[in-house]
């Protein structure tokens, strides 16, 4: 045996493996990069229309007032709520299998009609206390993430818990509309808190995981707003969840 030949075919295979690794770990990073990238836009975008939503002009439109002076939602302001959930249920599992410009669309669409749906928080909590909750958030959001990405356990069974946690709040929260019961309320917030901070690594790995090299530029594309429409939503929730507990009312 020639163990010149034998040592360059290994020195080849180890380079070709060694090459392989390199262009998906560029890749990954192009991907995940691309998912966070989109995620902050999504967040400025809500920032941005959850202050215009705040002006006097758009208040006249999401609000009515009695003649008792009682406040309540108008029917444009009911659209402005129930409209963001609408979309969000019927495009969140489609959106992998969009066109990007098709998805992306969407998602633009999706954070500014949440923006407008939160202008309503900018008048009930101070605004040095949403800016400290959402620093607080961002905090323990990026934690999540990183440990999501790094870690090597599957946290398969935690996000399948996780999951029937966020159903269960769903219904309670449901429930809670026409009870209006300030102890469910509460109890809600402090699960959802446990709850959003599971799905955060949770989806992190996910995410992560659902990169392919192989994948076309438009499939990548597509996988990464599909993730970063996830992330959005685990932050938002997140940082709503928080705020019933740090934010300081007017």
């Amino acid at each position: 045996m020639n163990f010149n030949q034998t040592n360059r075919h290994s020195d080849f295979l180890t380079g070709a493996h060694s090459s392989t690794s390199i262009r998906m770990n560029q890749g990954l990073r192009t991907y995940l990069l691309r998912v966070y990238q989109m995620m902050g836009l999504g967040l400025l975008v809500s920032a941005l229309t959850a202050y215009l939503g705040s002006t006097p002009n758009f208040l006249r439109l999401l609000f009515t007032v009695s003649p008792s002076g009682t406040m309540s939602y108008s029917l444009f302001g009911w659209l402005v709520i129930i409209a963001p959930f609408i979309l969000v249920f019927m495009f969140a599992s489609a959106v992998r299998n969009l066109n990007p410009e098709k998805a992306q669309t969407i998602f633009w669409i999706f954070s500014a009609l949440m923006g407008f749906s939160f202008s309503s928080a900018l008048l009930v909590f101070t605004t040095a206390s949403i800016f400290q909750t959402f620093i607080v958030t961002a905090g323990a959001f990026g934690g999540l993430c990183l440990y999501g990405y790094t870690t090597k356990k599957d946290l398969t069974g935690l996000g399948a818990f996780m999951n029937m946690g966020l159903w269960g709040i769903i219904i309670a929260m449901i429930v809670n509309w026409f009870m209006k019961s300030p102890a469910i309320s509460y109890a809600v917030s402090i699960i959802g808190v446990f709850v959003f901070v599971g799905l955060t690594a949770y989806d992190s790995q996910r995410i992560k995981q659902m990169y392919n090299p192989n994948d076309s530029i438009e499939v990548s594309k597509s996988k990464s707003i599909s993730g970063a429409l996830t992330l959005y939503l685990d932050f938002i929730n997140l940082f709503l969840m928080l705020l019933r507990f740090l934010g300081d009312r007017k």
